[in-house]
Formats: structure tokens, sequence, C-alpha cells
């Protein structure tokens, strides 16, 4: 049995062109959210993590909820739908953000998006357990070989000293924020414009990690560069705002599992922006590593064979 997928009103359905394929949706996703690891290592160079995260969400939100309102889609949520967002922001940006920023001061952004990127292997397995997505042989051989592919990368990079335990395992802390919002967005499918919802989300986000980034770090080590100004900028537009509405239109439109297909391009794509932009070093093990993963999440994401009725 299949989770069933929330229907989604007319402006959500139109936030996203409809006639985008979803293969490109995915893919074009894909490439946003392994972008912006090495996006935020540049970012965090000058800012303090937490306080670029607070200010990213707080803009992200409000350009959300004002493009929703120039564009007349109804702002008004039922309470429930407003408590499920909120909930939503705090677990897919302000914990799992907020974990994985703090995480990439010890680790490179290639290491930190393969990590994130075996998101599609955990939620699998959680699918199964509460949403009544089916694992089959195929889904268990795919979440072994991802399960390994990762593992095997992280051992190299921590024996070499190339990254530090501390970051994988906040990383690791990250991907389960990630799935666990994941699960929550399709068990009970809150309703209303993804503007609207997304906007809800990054207000949330920004206003519950604020207290902590204000008591944790200061205003005044953020060095204002302009090299900080274009990766939040980046991070703000094409991450918080477009890449996010991408994926709940995703998630709406899939099952959970099934969601996360195409997902096998975010190792190599994150290791190659770390290595364009950052110039991190990637390791013949950490190619090779990322042979398993990949298809361990081809193999958990792929759609079953059509059953002949003769089969049945």
């Amino acid at each position: 049995m299949r989770a069933a997928v929330p229907a989604l009103p007319s402006t959500a359905s139109s936030t996203v062109s409809p006639s985008m394929p979803l293969p490109l949706m995915v893919a074009v996703f894909c490439l946003l959210w392994s972008s912006a690891f090495a996006a935020a290592k540049v970012a965090i160079a000058d800012s303090p993590p937490l306080l670029m995260l607070t200010a990213r969400f707080l803009l992200a939100g409000l350009l959300m909820l004002g493009a929703a309102a120039v564009s007349g889609a109804p702002l008004k949520l039922a309470r429930r739908d407003v408590l499920l967002f909120a909930l939503l922001g705090v677990a897919n940006q302000a914990i799992y953000l907020g974990l994985g920023y703090v995480g990439m001061r010890t680790i490179s952004a290639g290491l930190a998006a393969l990590i994130i990127s075996a998101n599609p292997v955990l939620t699998a397995v959680l699918a199964t357990l509460w949403l009544g997505e089916r694992i089959t042989r195929r889904k268990l051989a795919g979440l072994v070989l991802g399960i390994g592919g990762v593992a095997l990368v992280v051992q190299n990079r921590l024996s070499l000293g190339a990254d530090h335990w501390a970051g994988v395992g906040f990383s690791l802390a990250a991907l389960v924020s990630l799935v666990g919002g994941t699960i929550l967005f399709k068990r009970f499918a809150p309703q209303g414009g993804l503007w609207v919802g997304n906007g809800v989300q990054s207000l949330a986000a920004g206003v519950a990690l604020a207290p902590l980034a204000l008591a944790t770090e200061r205003v005044a080590d953020v060095v204002p560069t302009w090299r900080l100004l274009a990766a939040f900028a980046y991070l703000v537009l094409l991450v918080s705002v477009f890449a996010y509405l991408l994926w709940f239109r995703i998630l709406a439109m899939s099952g959970a599992t099934a969601a996360s297909s195409y997902h096998f391009l975010m190792p190599p794509l994150g290791m190659l922006f770390g290595w364009l932009l950052l110039g991190e070093h990637v390791a013949a093990l950490d190619l090779i590593g990322i042979v398993p993963v990949a298809l361990g999440i081809y193999l958990v994401t792929r759609p079953a064979p059509a059953v002949s009725p003769d089969e049945r």
C-alpha cells in the first residue's frame, strides 16, 4: 500500500510550472541542492553559521509570503496547517541546516553532500514503518549498498585526517532531521499553497533559530564581503525559495520514497561543486564510494515493474 498523496490546491499547482516534467524538476532540484553545500561553505567563511541561517530563513519567509500576497493567493491557513508547516520549518530547515552548517566547519562540502544524499535510503526505511510503503528485496539491496558506500567514504576521510568525526556526526543528525520532515509532510499532508506554506516554514525556522544564534554567536564576527553577499543571495533565492518549492511540489506528486528519485546525482555533483568552487581534494576512494551510493539510491527509488494479470 502506498502512502496517500495530498491534493495540491490550485495556488500550489501554479507555483512551479505544471508543464515541467517530474524528472526535470528533480534534476533541477538536485543541481541546486548539491551546489548549496559549496555555497554554504563560502558563506560561513565570513559569517557565523547560525546567524547567517537565521537571516536567510527570515528573508526567504518574507519574500515568499510577500510573493503570495502580490499574486493574490489566499494567505489564511487552518490552525492545524500553520502548526504543521511550522514544525516542518523547524525540522527541514532550522534543525537540518543548523546541524549541517555547524558540521561543515570541520568537514568538506563534498562529504556533507554525500552524507545528506543518502536521505532516500533512510526515507525508504521510515516510509515502510510509518507510511505503509512496501520494502522489496531490490530496495533492501539498495539500502545496504547506500549505507556501505557512505561508510567507505567517511572511514577513508577520517583515517586521512581530511575531515573530523564531529562534523560527520552533525551531518548524520541533520540527515535524520531532514528525513523526519519528509515523513511528517507525507503523513499529515498540510494543506495550503506552496508559497504560503514554505513562507511559514522559513519564518518559523528563523524565529526558532534566532535565540540560539544570538546567544552563541556575535554579530560583530560577520565580515561583510562580496563573497558573503553573493553566497547569501544564492542560498536565499535559489535554494530557500526555489529549491524548497520544487522539493515540496515533487513530494506532493510522488510517494515519499519515489520523491527521492534521481538523488543519485547528488554525491558526484556535491563533490564536483566542492572541487570547482572550493578547491576541495577528491580522492580516488571517494569516487569509488560514490558508485555503491548512487547504485543503492537508484535501486531504492526505481519504480517497481508492472505486474501482469497472469502473474498476480
